[in-house]
């Protein structure tokens, strides 16, 4: 089991709001795909041989966009049930300690993209989103016992974590784990352009 540590888990007032608790997560994940300037990072992209059954581009945002609010209502959901007066102690206690995992999942989340198109490091972007998607299932665990509402609201997130990681680990590999001289000067357009490796093929 794991334990509620104060300094690594976010203010009460963010799990308490409901507003707070689904733009905290949204706003930063947001500020994070604009600070990678989404452009180059869609050349990067484009450039990249890609595994079966990679989506275009532009899938991600509100997809990511979408997740992050799910994510932000699970937390509120479960920390305003979990400590609610006619919660359980143990209720109490597994909120608490999502809450510390919770922190934990998105501040590794918000890695994931930086270390990926900006320092351009395949390995260490899918060790990190395996820790991501390990105590995101945990997570879930966790918070499902508190409120099944909660755990089901992180489903669609962990499904998703699952194939972001066969993404990141089929993009490494296909591309030798080295993506920094991968680059097209000009993304391609529309959502039936083929990617560079299959234009060569």
């Amino acid at each position: 089991m794991t334990t509620f540590i104060p300094s690594l888990t976010l203010p009460a007032a963010i799990f308490a709001s409901p507003a707070a608790s689904i733009l905290f997560p949204v706003v930063l994940g947001t500020a994070v795909g604009f600070s990678v300037r989404p452009k180059e990072t869609q050349k990067t992209y484009m450039a990249l041989k890609q595994p079966p059954c990679r989506p275009p581009p532009w899938v991600f945002g509100p997809v990511w966009t979408a997740l992050y609010g799910l994510m932000g209502y699970s937390a509120y959901r479960a920390y305003t049930v979990g400590l609610a007066p006619t919660a359980s102690i143990e209720q109490h206690l597994l909120t608490k300690q999502g809450a510390t995992l919770y922190t934990i999942q998105l501040g590794l989340n918000l890695i994931w993209t930086p270390l990926f198109f900006t320092l351009k490091r395949p390995m260490e972007a899918t060790i990190d989103i395996v820790a991501i998607t390990g105590v995101t299932g945990y997570l879930t665990y966790v918070w499902g016992q508190v409120d099944a509402g909660a755990g089901w609201c992180l489903a669609p997130y962990l499904a998703w974590l699952g194939f972001a990681t066969y993404l990141s680990a089929g993009v490494g590999y296909m591309n030798d784990w080295d993506t920094r001289s991968k680059e097209v000067s000009v993304p391609p357009k529309g959502k039936d352009t083929k990617y560079v490796d299959e234009k060569a093929e």
